[in-house]
């Protein structure tokens, strides 16, 4: 599957598309695909690493300090659910 990653802080040019391992789920996870998603101002802050004066330490301890531990960016999406694990009870596929 692809993705758009990124393993460096910095402008727009550090966004990859990729292709990446498909995930698989555990008992109590769901696998999503993907329909739509949107770019936020909040994913263009974590890619630059733009943070408020005396914020930069606390956020690369939270974030990664050299490069970021989550490389894909996102959380607002529109879905189809793939596949559930065994102990899921409010989705189906």
């Amino acid at each position: 599957m692809k993705a758009v990653v990124y393993t460096t802080y910095g402008p727009p040019d550090v966004l990859k598309i990729k292709e990446i391992d498909k995930p698989t789920i555990k008992d109590k996870e769901i696998l999503i695909k993907l329909v739509a998603t949107s770019v936020t101002s909040a994913d263009s802050r974590l890619r630059a690493l733009r943070t408020p004066k005396g914020f930069k330490f606390i956020a690369r301890l939270l974030l990664g300090f050299n490069k970021p531990k989550k490389q894909i960016l996102g959380n607002n999406f529109s879905r189809i659910t793939e596949a559930v694990g065994k102990q899921v009870t409010g989705y189906k596929k």
